[in-house]
């Protein structure tokens, strides 16, 4: 890999069965130390419980509102320049609680590949 590199195509966003818009903004094999994702959600939509398996995740809230659970704890309200820490392997959701959409940024370390997603129910 180049030691400095641009990105000018970013690209389409996509739809997840968890109940968000995501658009991969930095996800490169030659790169495992970090993804970045931007992720958008509904007004009213909650997405659905998951985890990751072996990464660190980052939540940074740019625009609107919501609530984020994270493991047993109680939800958490959010609104931009907020930022959510999840630990590996610990249950998570978001729910929009406003009128707009809630755009946020996923950072993961090491990188999101799908093998680390899965499903998931909250800790009591």
């Amino acid at each position: 890999m180049d030691v400095a590199m641009v990105r000018h195509k970013l690209q389409e966003e996509f739809y997840t069965d968890e109940g968000c818009f995501i658009q991969e903004l930095w996800n490169n094999g030659e790169d495992e130390g970090v993804s970045v994702a931007r992720a958008r959600v509904a007004p009213g939509v909650t997405t659905a419980w998951h985890r990751l398996r072996g990464a660190w995740e980052r939540y940074i809230i740019m625009a609107g509102t919501g609530a984020a659970e994270v493991g047993g704890l109680a939800p958490a309200p959010v609104t931009p320049g907020d930022v959510v820490v999840i630990p590996p392997g610990v249950p998570q959701r978001i729910t929009n609680t406003g009128t707009e959409d809630l755009i946020f940024l996923c950072v993961c370390t090491p990188r999101f590949t799908p093998e680390r997603y899965e499903p998931a129910v909250a800790l009591a």
